[in-house]
């Protein structure tokens, strides 16, 4: 049996998740996701930091960020918070000074929910593939932790298709000739084409009386979100956000496909 005094003894802020994830059995499964997820970004955060790429770098770290809040893995959502406030100013030498105490404590925790877990490895899970659905919830978003909560609540009600940025999903887009697409979760902050880019493309192609879009975006972002209510979208969603909060957003979203 897991033992999450493991985790509190560790500094993990437990209790204060559990407001996000309801109960310890969504946040077990949902720390696996983190886990799936968290190679491929630790990777992409050192090539970007090795390119002196700031722009995508901050953009990264705000990601990183965020999960570890979801999760109260308070030292690395503030050691996060730090280089994604230095990036954006474009600040080199703090990154470079303080990058291998970010990746250190990145890499304390991922250990740590290894061991919780009961996992050396990441291996690859079995996957049960249900009946496709008639309705289809896009998700676009650069985090596992958010496309995966989203697609537990809501995957015995819809198709919950995912991307990883705005290219993803106007491919999924395009390429859809099967199900009815009624409604897209879209984060603003993504690299690569971001969240306005796929509005301003929703825009010039009359999308949005097709598909009704909502926002995802991150505490604090008040410009970005008086920005984006310049396109028609329907509501906005602040992260991290619970259960009761994504379905009240959800079902507001979809009343408005065609």
């Amino acid at each position: 049996m897991r033992d999450v005094n493991l985790l509190i003894n560790n500094g993990v802020s437990v209790k204060k998740s559990l407001e996000l994830f309801g109960d310890m059995s969504t946040y077990d499964d949902t720390l696996g996701d983190f886990l799936q997820d968290i190679n491929e970004k630790e990777m992409k955060i050192k090539q970007t930091k090795e390119k002196g790429d700031m722009a995508n770098y901050a953009i990264l770290v705000h990601g990183l960020k965020s999960d570890a809040k979801y999760f109260g893995f308070d030292t690395l959502a503030n050691l996060a918070f730090n280089h994604e406030m230095a990036s954006k100013e474009n600040n080199m030498y703090y990154v470079t000074l303080h990058f291998d105490e970010l990746i250190t404590e990145l890499d304390r925790i991922v250990h740590l929910v290894k061991q919780y877990l009961g996992m050396e490895e990441i291996g690859t899970a079995t996957t049960f593939v249900a009946p496709k659905k008639d309705r289809a919830l896009i998700v676009v978003d650069d985090s596992a932790v958010i496309k995966n909560f989203v697609s537990k609540i809501f995957n015995n009600r819809f198709e919950v298709l995912q991307a990883n940025d705005g290219t993803e999903a106007l491919r999924i887009i395009s390429n859809n000739n099967e199900i009815k697409i009624v409604g897209m979760l879209l984060d603003l902050n993504m690299p690569n084409f971001n969240g306005f880019q796929v509005l301003e493309y929703f825009r010039n192609n009359n999308l949005f009386d097709r598909i009704p879009v909502s926002i995802i975006t991150g505490v604090g972002n008040d410009e970005l979100v008086a920005k984006a209510f310049n396109y028609p979208i329907v509501d906005v969603l602040r992260k991290p956000f619970n259960e009761r909060d994504i379905k009240e957003v959800v079902e507001k979203t979809v009343q408005y496909a065609h």
